[in-house]
């Protein structure tokens, strides 16, 4: 289960949750995933060796990927019925009975809440969870308020999620795509009893270039294009970047931008930083992207569980620059070329691009740092990690396994 899931997607998790609902199919198991969609009815469709259910959100509006935030009041109505959904469990329920899984892997749950672990429990299903978010903590999901990370709970936080810490007990496994945020979770008391496990999320081999592309490399010019992709938003840390550009010492560089945020935001960025090494992209194909930059910037000011780009930058070969915060310094420390700064530091990322201009021919090269490192993001390692998970005995797994029938539960971070 997972609150969306493709071709509706408003971050990386969608993207990760897809990946490894495929993984498993094409592994032989029998995956049904369950997500949400903004239509009054049930939709059931086939996607790629995985037949989804698209069930129709049991609240106010729907929140995910919106331009604008509704007011205080119509939120707060949201986060409680969001606290313990009846109706969005017994929705889940029937499929449940349909599906019979011997596995329900729940991912982010938004918009379902977590009575649908009560629906799993009482049909004494196996309950695997992959923290992906912040969900069971905070009513943002991020722990980041007023653009800073949040040093301990709000009260609102705690009042929103105050049956999140007994429900979870229902839980027979708990999977982390990062250790930064299972040992959060396990601090705030979760989990205690619980089997944990850090898998990471899967990345994609990359393609060959795509000389067509709007996108596609220029020759090289003594340059460095750096590179951001992702939601714009000050949590992403996009103001930072922007400003580090004008603390740059060297002027022989570019910055690309792909991606999308609210009108109103991206607008006054635009008109703020005009200097015409910035180039806005809009939405771009990640793959050709990556092809277009040298440096990917991963920029993040709050503490982000595991970032799909920086995964995607190393996977396409590139270099990276990466704030220090949340889950990003775990897979920094597996690329080959990298360095990390404070992540509200924009003086110091300033340093770290100049610094990387100094060093040219270096930091046009790229990728992991080793084949280990690359093996723990491939196709085989996650699903064999998370076939062990599933069967809960600890045996490795082995080829020619018995399959696992699987519904997902699928989530919106």
């Amino acid at each position: 289960m997972n609150t969306l899931y493709p071709p509706f997607t408003v971050g990386g998790a969608e993207k990760s949750v897809s990946l490894l609902a495929e993984a498993l199919a094409r592994s032989g198991d029998e995956v049904s995933v369950i997500t949400l969609s903004q239509k009054r009815d049930m939709e059931v469709t086939e996607r790629n060796g995985v037949l989804v259910y698209r069930l129709p959100l049991r609240n106010i509006y729907w929140p995910f990927g919106r331009n604008g935030r509704p007011n205080i009041a119509a939120r707060a109505l949201w986060q409680l019925l969001d606290l313990w959904n009846p109706r969005a469990a017994r929705d889940v329920g029937s499929i449940l009975d349909i599906e019979q899984p011997e596995v329900v892997h729940t991912n982010n749950i938004s918009g379902f809440s977590v009575a649908i672990f009560a629906e799993v429990r009482r049909r004494n299903i196996r309950l695997v969870h992959t923290l992906r978010d912040y969900y069971l903590l905070c009513s943002r999901y991020s722990l980041f308020r007023q653009s800073k990370v949040c040093e301990r709970r709000c009260l609102d936080c705690k009042l929103i999620t105050a049956n999140h810490l007994s429900s979870a007990r229902a839980l027979d496994a708990v999977v982390s795509n990062s250790q930064f945020v299972l040992d959060t979770h396990v601090q705030h008391g979760y989990f205690l009893r619980s089997p944990k496990s850090v898998i990471y999320n899967i990345a994609e081999a990359p393609s060959s270039p795509n000389p067509t592309s709007e996108c596609s490399r220029e020759p090289a010019t003594g340059s460095l294009i750096f590179g951001f992709i992702g939601k714009l938003c000050p949590d992403k840390g996009i103001e930072k970047l922007l400003a580090a550009t004008r603390l740059l010492a060297c002027p022989a560089w570019r910055l690309r931008i792909a991606g999308a945020g609210e009108d109103r935001y991206v607008a006054e960025l635009r008109k703020k930083f005009k200097d015409p090494r910035i180039e806005w992209v809009g939405f771009a194909e990640p793959k050709e992207f990556y092809q277009s930059i040298d440096i990917g910037v991963i920029a993040s000011v709050w503490a982000e569980p595991l970032p799909r780009t920086l995964i995607e930058t190393f996977a396409a070969g590139k270099s990276a620059i990466c704030a220090r915060s949340g889950g990003i310094p775990e897979i920094a420390m597996l690329g080959r070329v990298v360095e990390t700064y404070d992540a509200t530091d924009e003086t110091a990322l300033a340093r770290a691009m100049d610094g990387a201009m100094a060093d040219h021919d270096r930091w046009q090269g790229g990728g992991w740092r080793d084949q280990d490192a690359m093996i723990a993001f491939s196709e085989a390692s996650v699903t064999a990690r998370y076939h062990e998970v599933y069967r809960g005995d600890g045996r490795e797994p082995k080829a020619g396994l018995q399959t696992v029938r699987l519904a997902a539960v699928v989530g919106a971070r």
